[in-house]
């Protein structure tokens, strides 16, 4: 995981690539709580999300889970490889665990109760 993300207490993550382009995404811990994920669905490309909505189901053979933005944005790009192969975001060794690219012009506030990734780290260790 990127080091420069920065994580909700339900364990999404947002990484800036550049300038109000964003990754969102669980993260590692999310993932193995999960375990064998076999279905995910995500939005619409354009789909527009507020910070805390619910923009994503995942499921794993434990559970299904509900995906919160953590920043409020318009969806630009969905990972579709994971859409068909869900169980891809078991596996260690793909690094394309994202889910979508949204472009955001959130402010400070929306990004105030976020976690950096070494925190995120500490609190669920």
């Amino acid at each position: 995981m990127d080091e420069s993300m920065l994580c909700t207490k339900t364990h999404e993550y947002v990484l800036e690539l550049s300038k109000n382009n964003y990754e969102v995404g669980i993260t590692d811990y999310a993932i193995e709580q999960l375990g064998d994920i076999v279905f995910i669905e995500l939005p619409e490309v354009g789909s527009e999300f507020a910070k805390n909505e619910v923009f994503a189901t995942i499921e794993s053979v434990k559970a299904a889970s509900e995906i919160y933005m953590p920043i409020s944005g318009k969806v630009v790009e969905v990972n579709e490889e994971i859409v068909n192969s869900p169980e891809l975001l078991n596996d260690e060794s793909y690094e394309n665990k994202w889910f979508i690219k949204i472009e955001s012009s959130a402010d400070q506030i929306e990004f105030a109760d976020l976690l950096d990734y070494s925190d995120y780290r500490e609190e669920v260790e």
